[in-house]
């Protein structure tokens, strides 16, 4: 496990979701991840290129992305809309940033693309780089979402 670039993405993803929609979330015990299932109902996925090229995602189940998406906006989301899938991708997108950010602090170089999102119950998670899936479940405030990057092999 490569800590020094999964690090600054877990930190991230904690710092904007409490910075952005008010929101606690904490990290469970990383694992390898052996399939494509995504374990949410929302996923947002970006690649990152450097040494070596990745790709990073959160997949949020629909309560956990509805509380923090109603926050951010402040009001109160009850569907999955194109709005909410919005939203997702650019917390995904903020959080790559941050992390990315933190990582050129310590001389570890990547650029972002643009998220793609993928919705629905039963989706699958197809990383581009190929390679083994480091998978960081999260407890929020309501629900749960799942963190993995991918690194190229």
């Amino acid at each position: 496990m490569r800590a020094e670039i999964i690090n600054p993405f877990i930190s991230a993803t904690i710092e904007v979701l409490k910075s952005m929609a008010y929101t606690d979330s904490i990290p469970g015990k990383p694992f390898l991840k052996n399939d494509y299932s995504a374990t949410g109902d929302v996923t947002s996925i970006v690649g990152i290129t450097g040494e070596p090229d990745a790709t990073f995602s959160i997949t949020f189940d629909s309560e956990s992305i509805l509380c923090i998406v109603s926050k951010m906006f402040g009001e109160t989301l009850t569907e999955l809309t194109q709005e909410v899938a919005d939203a997702t991708g650019e917390i995904v997108n903020m959080i790559s940033g941050k992390a990315r950010r933190e990582m050129d602090k310590k001389g570890i170089h990547y650029d972002g693309a643009i998220p793609t999102i993928i919705t629905g119950q039963g989706h699958e998670i197809k990383h581009i780089s190929e390679g083994p899936v480091i998978a960081i479940p999260f407890q929020a405030e309501k629900g749960s979402f799942t963190m993995e990057i991918c690194f190229k092999s």
